[in-house]
């Protein structure tokens, strides 16, 4: 590769950031990843200009596009330089201007927003939840591969983000010496606590909490379950950091999601954030909160169901030689401050 390669692309993508709206982008999309349409109301600016400037981002390695059923969704890419580069902008712009304030005033009215229109929804089918979960794959396939993937033996301390009617509790709270299930819901949570005292399991609990700000400390779980809860979310990456962080070095978080699909129903009759979940994503997400892909498996739906959804599982680790690794550079980080 010659050297004007690498140059080139840095320059181009200096141009493409060269400005203010564009700026504007950037700092927004630091903060996670949006449509079009949510990016035009947070700017107020038309529809076109703002997918000019995005198209220019992207064509210069600044932003991902992708495409999900209808929408066209953005995020700051990753991979590239001129992501190195994004970021490094976005982290000389000054949060403390008035436009920018304004800026992720309107992006998080927009997540107030989805977050209740997601409340009530769950709380509206909460009564329901189990019949409507299952309306496109086989609950018990599912549950069976979970099983099998998380293998035999104890599970410590288990933790469910996003439990629901704690059916997935159920399924593991057995084997674990304490179980707890995180949701936001209420309703959800009043079914789940219902469903456990049934069960008469008296070692698991629910508790009402943020998926992106767990109410536990650090390295608190051995073992941790998210089912069908990724697709909801508008930040999954950070859920899955969160997940890290309260995950113990050597602990496991298993995963299970819709693989991709059209079904344009599912966002607009049932709340879903994004149509399945790519294994590209999923391995950028788990790489960024510091997690090792162990297993995966993928269950594809009853050939005699044509609106079937296949059904995607990842197993995946937090390596104790990594915890060890950070661990050890915050001391030397300390220990140079202190000299």
């Amino acid at each position: 590769m010659s050297m004007e390669q690498p140059m080139d692309e840095l320059l181009a993508g200096m141009r493409a950031i060269a400005e203010t709206t564009r700026l504007r982008l950037l700092f927004v999309l630091s903060h996670g990843e949006f449509n079009v349409s949510e990016l035009t109301q947070i700017l107020g600016q038309s529809q076109p200009r703002v997918s000019r400037h995005l198209k220019l981002m992207a064509e210069a390695g600044l932003l991902s596009r992708y495409k999900e059923g209808s929408w066209v969704l953005f995020r700051l890419s990753e991979q590239t330089r001129g992501a190195a580069l994004a970021r490094a902008i976005v982290d000389l712009l000054p949060g403390s201007d008035s436009v920018l304030v304004s800026d992720i005033a309107r992006l998080e009215e927009i997540r107030r927003q989805r977050a209740e229109a997601a409340a009530l929804y769950f709380g509206t089918n909460a009564a329901n939840w189990e019949k409507l979960r299952s309306l496109y794959v086989s609950e018990g396939d599912v549950e069976a591969a979970m099983v099998d993937l998380a293998g035999a033996g104890d599970l410590g301390n288990y933790l469910d983000l996003g439990t629901g009617t704690g059916r997935i509790l159920s399924l593991f709270a057995g084997r674990a010496a304490q179980a707890i299930g995180i949701d936001q819901s209420r309703e959800m949570l009043g079914v789940a606590r219902a469903n456990l005292e049934a069960a008469g399991l008296r070692q698991a609990q629910v508790r009402q909490g943020d998926i992106y700000a767990l109410p536990l400390p650090n390295a608190a779980a051995d073992f941790i379950t998210i089912h069908q809860v990724l697709h909801y979310l508008d930040d999954p990456a950070r859920a899955l950091t969160e997940a890290a962080r309260v995950l113990k070095p050597g602990g496991r978080l298993l995963i299970v999601d819709f693989a991709p699909h059209e079904l344009e129903h599912l966002r607009d009759q049932h709340a879903h954030r994004r149509l399945g979940i790519a294994p590209d994503a999923i391995a950028s997400w788990l790489k960024r909160a510091d997690l090792r892909l162990v297993r995966e498996r993928t269950l594809p739906p009853p050939r005699t169901n044509g609106s079937g959804l296949t059904v995607s599982l990842w197993l995946a680790e937090r390596p104790a030689a990594i915890v060890a690794q950070k661990e050890q550079a915050a001391r030397n980080r300390v220990e140079g401050n202190l000299a």
